[in-house]
């Protein structure tokens, strides 16, 4: 038999190891972006179009390369960084491995202009599909022009399963904001099809934040810095009040390298555990620096996965860091010394006489005698006593009727009996008597699938349901959540929010939805937003529908509102009257019954 083995010719290795690296334009942002800060650079430029489909071009003042360092450095395993297998352990640079730049040349036309600051002439470089066409002198600025074009032009399977500009772009902007956060000291810039996304000066750790995520942040923001003999602590948690429902505000950071970990994150949460509210997590940017010899950071293609050697005791100190922060943090009750309201403490003297307390006893009080009441000194006015019952037999009646209620014959259960037959429990349920047994409805989910219909229809009928704004509210956002808000802008509309776009992530809310008096248009756009984000994952459904799924979970009642009688009766009648009223737009159950005979068994 022949032998069947053979090796793979270098575009076919190249390719396959691109697949590793280069998993969407995002990766290509984040290899360059390294290769940019590793070069020394101080000021970073990335410009991309199609969300990096048709180009993402980066831009950098660095040291630059000389013209046959070009040509190596689309080698695969060609680097700089390392000489022997020891320099694995004191990495500081981002990359190492030499497979960024041969990774992407495999899957895309790339074009490279580089002059060493002390040059007078670069040098450009144009190779397709890993295949050189062209080296040659060029006049260009000092540093890296990287113009990386037509990704995955040669491997059509890959391109096809990009998603939508939109989700392309917000995975090149999570790999931004990881590279940005790490290195306040750099100037950066990003703009997606000749539009500003993000204008970043040279700055500190916090302003950098800030600068990235929006004014709001800063005022939920608690440092952290502690030290030890492992490792150091620097960086900011927030308050448990502006947690979220999404993720996307948790950065952890290691010798200024963005990495994922789980354990790490269980530390985090465990510190704030009890006072996060439900379903919520919290913003933190921590920096972690120790010995590289510690760390191994050689476990994944992307380097985002880092093993630690001691994560247990990192653990106990991240922990006890956070812990730290928030109770220094903590809302106190302080003292207001302007306030007209002093308090009184009174000041102790060295001649200041002290007596013990006094009681007066009425030594002629017998509480056997009848007549002691009429002849000591404390009489009671007991003439009109009947007052002290006065309302209780009506509350009786009530509380009476609805015990009926709650009991009443099958006959009498019914939904459609206009008899108050509903109770509220833990301001969360509404319970009514049915024929198999006891019904138990989420009010805020009943709710949900009420208004999703109602949003449904009248979208269907093209309804009009917008209610202009007499003063229209301007509403900064952070990027991410602008380029959403654009994102489902003719979804909004059709559900009566009119948004104008002034540019530089702010909006103009012109229109809300009818009937939306309980929350202010920037709440019930923030609201919408997180909501979305979640609503969006969970239905796969159309936009129109996630959208209006989300409109739904933020304008519905909240657990811990009171209902009346009348307002229950009226919320399931309501509810029974939708095409699906057993589950939320989300999938989630409304309706469930304890049958009898399961009341039975709790009973015995």
């Amino acid at each position: 038999m022949s032998d069947i083995i053979q090796l793979l010719p270098d575009s076919v290795a190249n390719q396959i190891a691109a697949g590793e690296v280069i998993q969407r334009p995002a990766s290509v942002v984040k290899e360059l972006l390294e290769n940019a800060v590793d070069a020394g650079a101080d000021e970073i430029a990335v410009a991309v179009k199609d969300a990096g489909r048709t180009l993402v071009q980066v831009v950098d003042n660095g040291v630059g390369m000389s013209d046959t360092d070009a040509r190596l450095a689309f080698e695969r395993h060609a680097t700089s960084k390392i000489r022997n297998a020891e320099d694995l352990f004191e990495i500081r640079t981002k990359g190492f491995r030499g497979e960024a730049l041969a990774s992407i040349a495999a899957i895309a036309q790339v074009v490279l202009r580089t002059r060493q600051t002390n040059e007078d002439i670069g040098t450009e470089i144009s190779i397709d599909g890993s295949e050189l066409k062209h080296q040659e002198p060029v006049s260009c600025g000092s540093g890296c022009n990287f113009q990386v074009k037509n990704l995955f032009f040669n491997v059509p399977a890959r391109r096809k399963f990009l998603k939508s500009n939109t989700t392309e772009l917000k995975h090149i902007m999570n790999e931004f904001q990881r590279i940005v956060l790490a290195h306040p000291d750099i100037k950066f810039s990003l703009s997606h099809n000749d539009s500003i996304i993000y204008t970043l000066l040279k700055t500190n750790p916090r302003q950098r934040i800030i600068h990235v995520f929006g004014k709001h942040v800063n005022t939920y923001l608690n440092s952290i810095e502690n030290s030890t003999t492992l490792l150091s602590i620097k960086g900011f948690v927030g308050k448990p009040e502006s947690a979220r429902k999404t993720t996307g505000e948790q950065f952890f950071f290691v010798n200024n390298r963005y990495m994922r970990h789980p354990y790490f994150h269980k530390a985090v949460m465990r510190a704030y555990e009890k006072i996060l509210p439900p379903d919520t997590y919290p913003s933190y940017f921590l920096f972690l620096n120790t010995d590289p010899a510690n760390i191994d950071v050689n476990i994944h293609p992307t380097k985002t996965e880092i093993k630690f050697e001691n994560e247990q005791a990192i653990f106990q100190i991240i922990q006890a860091a956070v812990k730290e922060s928030l109770g220094k943090s903590s809302a106190m009750p302080s003292i207001d010394f302007e306030s007209s309201d002093v308090i009184d403490i009174p000041v102790l003297r060295k001649d200041t006489e002290i007596n013990a307390p006094y009681v007066e006893i009425n030594q002629s009080f017998n509480p056997f005698d009848k007549n002691t009441f009429k002849t000591t000194d404390h009489k009671r006015n007991l003439d009109q006593w009947e007052r002290l019952y006065s309302g209780i037999e009506s509350e009786q009646r009530e509380i009476t009727s609805r015990k009926e209620s709650l009991f009443m014959d099958d006959s009498e259960a019914m939904l459609n009996d206009h008899t108050e037959g509903y109770i509220q429990i833990n301001r969360k349920y509404i319970l009514t008597s049915v024929k198999s047994g006891l019904m138990v409805i989420d009010q805020k989910l009943a709710h949900e699938r009420i208004l999703f219909e109602q949003f449904i229809r009248n979208i269907a009928h093209n309804k009009n349901i917008a209610q202009r704004e007499l003063y229209p509210t301007k509403i900064d956002l952070e990027p991410s959540d602008y380029m959403l808000v654009k994102e489902i802008s003719a979804e909004l509309a059709l559900l009566g929010i009119e948004v104008s776009d002034l540019g530089s992530n702010t909006v103009v809310i012109n229109s809300c939805p009818d009937g939306m008096d309980s929350c202010g248009p920037q709440e019930m756009i923030e609201q919408l937003l997180e909501e979305y984000k979640v609503t969006n994952q969970k239905i796969g459904s159309s936009i129109t529908q996630a959208v209006a799924a989300s409109l739904a979970k933020a304008a519905s009642i909240e657990y811990g509102k009171v209902l009346y009688p009348e307002e229950m009766h009226r919320l399931v009648d309501e509810l029974f009257a939708c095409e699906n009223p057993n589950y939320s737009p989300t999938g989630e159950k409304i309706i469930a019954i304890m049958n009898f005979e399961e009341l039975e068994k709790l009973l015995n």
